[in-house]
This record gives C-alpha cells, sequence and structure tokens, in this order.
C-alpha cells in the first residue's frame, strides 16, 4: 500500500511537470516533459567528493559538470565548462580555458538567489578540496603522487595546519587554470572527468555544511529539488544552461527528470510496463522475458533493450586481519568452491561474463589479461587446501556471515547460491545477512563486515582505475577510521612496486604489461574474490528517443526527448 501510494503521489507530480512543456520549434521540434526514473537503492551521498555509488552518479551528472566529460556514445574526452586545453611539451603543465558565461544554478546560497558565473578560482577551490583532509579523504587517492603539491597540502591539513595554495593547482585569470603534474601521466584527462573533479561554488558548503547530502548546485543541464525524501527527487530544466544542440538550439529538451527510490523492483518493472518511468536502468532479473515480449499495436517489440558489457567486476571482499580470512590458503579455497558458470549462466540468466583472468572486466585495448590467472571450479583442490589450513572437511571451522545488499540484480541470488555452495563444497557454516546497501557500505568501510558482496564500476576506463582498491598508498592504517577505497586495506610491497612504476610510465605495452602483474600478484593474495563481470543494460520506452549506453554507467540527459504521443492514444 505505501508503495501504490508512493507512485500515484509521483504521477500527479509528473502530471503537473508535463504541463509546464515548450511548445514545438523552441527546441527543434524535439519536445521536453518528465524523464522518469527509478532507483532501488537510497541515496547515500550526492556531494561530488563523497560519492560512491552509482546509481547516484547516474543522477548528479545531471547536476554536475567538470572541465572534461566523456562522451556518452564511446566515452572518449570532450570539452566540458574547459572549452580547449594545452599541454606543454614534456606532458606535466594542462593550462584549460573556461568557457565564459557558464553560470551556478540559482540558489538560496548566493546573493538575491541568483547564480553567478563559473570563475577560475572555483576551480582552483574544487581541486584545493581534493587535496585537504576531511572533506577529500574519499578522492584524495586521484591527485596523489600526482599533482604537485597535492600530497603535502593534505599532510598538512591533516595535522590541522593552514597551509599554502597547492602550488600544482594556479588560476591565471579568470578563465584559464594551470594543473602541473609531478610527472607525466598517460590517463590524466580520465581522471579530470571522474565525479569528484566536479566544480561546485564555494558557496554550497558554506551555505549547506561540509558535505551536502540534500543540496547540489552545479552548472549542469537540471538544476536539482528534493520532494518527500526519500521517496523522490526532482531535477528541473536549468533554463540558462549554456549548452546547445548541433543546430543552434538550447538544451536540454527535457523540462525535468523525476527519480524515485521504491527498493521493490518487481514494483519498479510494474511501474515501467504501466508507462510510468521512462526506463530501466538496470535488468528486471525473473521478468526480463515479460518486458521484452510486451508488443505494440504493430506486432513488434514494444520496448527497446540496449545492451553490452559493462566495466564492472562483481566480487566478494574478506577480512583480511583476523580468523578465518587472514588465512591466503582459506581466501584460495572459497574461491575454488565457487561455480562462477553457474551463477552466470543459471542464477543470472546469462546475462553476465563469469571472471576468468584477474579482477579487470574484459574491453579495454591493450590489457593482456591471457596473463593473469583466474579461479575455476576445482572442488577436490577447495578441499585440500582448507584441510592444509587446519580445517579438514570443515572440522573447527567457525561460523562466516556473508553480507550482501540487495538493491543489485541478482546480489542476494548470487549470494544464496554461494552460500549452498561453500556448504556442500567446504562442509562450513555460513549465514546469509542481506543489509540495506547505506548500512551494508558503512560497516564494509568501518571494517566490521566479515565476508562481503561488493563491486567496482570503471569511473574511467583503465585498469589502474580498478586495481586503485588495492594500492597501498589507498589504504587506511587507523582501524578507527573508514576505509573508502581499499575496502579490505590490503598491503602487499611487490603489488604497490608494479603499480607505481605503471603509473609512471607513458609506454602503453609496458604499462599494461605492469598493471597485469599487480592484477596477478592480486590473484595470488586474494584479499578480493572476483566472481563475474555484469552487463549494462537499458530497457527503454518507444517514446524515449537519444539515451545513450556505454560500459561505465555515465549517463547523459540533456539531449534525451520524448515523443509526444498522440491525444487520444494519451487519454486511454
Amino acid at each position: 500500500m505505501r508503495t501504490l501510494f508512493r507512485w500515484l503521489l509521483l504521477a500527479a507530480l509528473a502530471a503537473g511537470c508535463a504541463n509546464t512543456e515548450r511548445p514545438a520549434g523552441r527546441v527543434g521540434g524535439r519536445y521536453g516533459g518528465v524523464f522518469n526514473m527509478n532507483e532501488t537503492g537510497p541515496l547515500r551521498d550526492i556531494f561530488p567528493l563523497s560519492l560512491t555509488q552509482a546509481s547516484t552518479y547516474r543522477i548528479m551528472s545531471q547536476v554536475y559538470q567538470g572541465l572534461v566529460t566523456f562522451d556518452s556514445r564511446d566515452l572518449s574526452i570532450r570539452p566540458c565548462l574547459a572549452e580547449r586545453w594545452e599541454v606543454d611539451a614534456a606532458a606535466l603543465e594542462y593550462t584549460f580555458h573556461l568557457r565564459k558565461g557558464v553560470r551556478f544554478h540559482d540558489d538560496p546560497a548566493f546573493p538575491e538567489g541568483r547564480g553567478r558565473e563559473l570563475v577560475a578560482q572555483d576551480v582552483v577551490h574544487c581541486f584545493t578540496a581534493i587535496c585537504s583532509h576531511g572533506i577529500g579523504d574519499k578522492v584524495m587517492w586521484l591527485f596523489q603522487d600526482r599533482v604537485e603539491g597535492a600530497n603535502v597540502h593534505y599532510a598538512a591539513t591533516a595535522k590541522g595546519a593552514s597551509p599554502e595554495a597547492i602550488k600544482g593547482i594556479t588560476a591565471l585569470d579568470d578563465h584559464t587554470v594551470r594543473i602541473t603534474l609531478i610527472r607525466p601521466m598517460a590517463n590524466f584527462l580520465q581522471v579530470m572527468a571522474h565525479p569528484a573533479c566536479w566544480i561546485w561554488p564555494r558557496e554550497l558548503v558554506a551555505a549547506y555544511g561540509p558535505s551536502p547530502t540534500d543540496k547540489a548546485i552545479g552548472t549542469g543541464p537540471f538544476v536539482m529539488h528534493t520532494l518527500h525524501p526519500p521517496d523522490a527527487m526532482v531535477l528541473e530544466r536549468n533554463p540558462s544552461y549554456w549548452e546547445r544542440n548541433p543546430e543552434g538550439h538550447p538544451l536540454p529538451y527535457l523540462d525535468a527528470v523525476r527519480v524515485t527510490f521504491v527498493e521493490d523492483k518487481d514494483a519498479e518493472v510494474d511501474a515501467f510496463l504501466r508507462g510510468r518511468l521512462s526506463a530501466l536502468l538496470e535488468l528486471p532479473q525473473g521478468r526480463m522475458a515479460e518486458v521484452i515480449d510486451t508488443l505494440g499495436p504493430d506486432g513488434r517489440p514494444l520496448h527497446h533493450v540496449l545492451q553490452m558489457p559493462a566495466l564492472n567486476t562483481q566480487f566478494y571482499g574478506f577480512d583480511l586481519f583476523r580468523p578465518p580470512f587472514n588465512d591466503e590458503r582459506v581466501r584460495r579455497a572459497f574461491a575454488l568452491a565457487i561455480d562462477r558458470r553457474y551463477l552466470v549462466d543459471s542464477v543470472l540468466d546469462g546475462l553476465a561474463a563469469e571472471a576468468q583472468h584477474g579482477f579487470i572486466p574484459p574491453g579495454l585495448a591493450g590489457y593482456p589479461y591471457q596473463n593473469v590467472p583466474g579461479y575455476g571450479y576445482d572442488p577436490d583442490s577447495a578441499q585440500r587446501l582448507l584441510a592444509a589450513a587446519g580445517y579438514p572437511e570443515g572440522h573447527g571451522f567457525p561460523s562466516v556471515q556473508l553480507q550482501a545488499n540487495p538493491d543489485g540484480y541478482g546480489y542476494v541470488q548470487v549470494a544464496g547460491a554461494v552460500q549452498e555452495m561453500l556448504a556442500r563444497v567446504l562442509k562450513i557454516p555460513i549465514t546469509l545477512s542481506v543489509v540495506r546497501a547505506d548500512e551494508h557500505y558503512d560497516r564494509v568501510e568501518r571494517g566490521r563486515a566479515q565476508f562481503w558482496r561488493d563491486s567496482w564500476t570503471a569511473d574511467h576506463p583503465d585498469p589502474e582505475n580498478f586495481l586503485s582498491l588495492l594500492y597501498g598508498r589507498n589504504a587506511v592504517a587507523d582501524t578507527s577510521l573508514p576505509a573508502y577505497l581499499n575496502s579490505t586495506r590490503f598491503r602487499d610491497a611487490d603489488f604497490d612496486r608494479c603499480f607505481a612504476i605503471a603509473q609512471r610510465s607513458l609506454e602503453p605495452l609496458e604499462r599494461m604489461r605492469l598493471l597485469a602483474r599487480a592484477d596477478s600478484i592480486s590473484m595470488m593474495r586474494l584479499p578480493l574474490l572476483p566472481l563475474y563481470h555484469e552487463l549494462a543494460a537499458y530497457v527503454v520506452q518507444p517514446t524515449v528517443h537519444g539515451l545513450q549506453l556505454n560500459a561505465i554507467g555515465y549517463l547523459d540527459l540533456s539531449a534525451v526527448w520524448l515523443e509526444r504521443k498522440p491525444k487520444a492514444a494519451a487519454a486511454q
């Protein structure tokens, strides 16, 4: 009943928004309207320096922007708030030229509620925050050992000092910013497209606190307004948005984006089938046939399915510091006792690919996957390893709790299958605990989980991005503090050496070889247990046009438009 009430309430809100549609011709004959989407997981953080969930990334990428961005079709880097840039001959200095006339969203944080123009000092302020203890802790790894002066600044702020400006982040004038690196970086522009590098005004934190949870001020195509939190969020068209389509018409086409947070996946699918949602942004497990087989008046499938391999790895993490998982033999026994092929084919209906070569998902050009070992299904070897660790036939093995969150495709079903496999092959007691996503990740980050489900979708398409989760510099030694990136707090000298040299290398083959070597070391030590790689998929209503799918889940609704239904059809 509560779920039904939410849908009815939000349908009424959508009708109210729909009355604000702009006339045809205002946007080249492409109508506005409201794009409706649902996220089954609750919003955890929306501030750019705290954002960690893929679902939140999809939403807030409509509000915030960076100097550069990904092309939503092929993930190439294209200009955004910076209209152009130059790189010096040594590949150390990047000079970005900002677009003139770009304004922050109107908000009461500004005098008279009028958003002001973006200037270079805003970029300096945001990038300095990345390098500041307290506000930038989750994302400092992006600039650590890379941007000149970043490490010194972070260390000083951690001690409570007031350091000088960061040498490598300077405003040359109101519309020019220079970033100076310690050494050349092969993927620096991809790093600059990371959500943490989105630009926000200092007035945001001055008005709403250092990490706002219900306020956002960006430069993007949509302005955020929350309604009845945590049930829904409405993003309204930014009337002052700077970008135009190729014909010179203003973007975005849409009047609004409405996001609901109904956790029941069946309720989400029902709403889509009734036309209340514009798209499903995750596959509906167990109901794909129902969605795909729905036919339109012409007898053809009514809904469009877009899918491609995602740059995503689903894995299980271990508590490396307490029994039983402080023993590598136990971790390897678990890896060999899991039948990944069964998980993919029977539990996930073939809508994933088993992890065969380490932690890095397939699809990254030049990466030598064949050089990285994986774990096949080998019950006999698993049993021998467990016996060698002191637990023959599972005798004496302590009770283990597998913790999972329910807000993703097949998370709970896969956890149940893994629970059964480990009990059957290793004869050990496994209990399954399913908790909400916010509580789940809080327990993982604070070291309070023993054995848990996790995943990583690339922030940018590079194997270095995945292996950052295991880099020792990203491990928090103080166990009283949360670990946001390297959540297992794994450290290995050989891994760190290969990873660090790869970061400095500009020779593509050597860089990939070193990253594959680090990946291989992680497979031997096994702090994380790779299971499978997901598909990226959207199921889209026939009235939606211009929606692009890519391997990292970057959602850009600025050029999406809705086909207006004939009045007779709309009335039915």
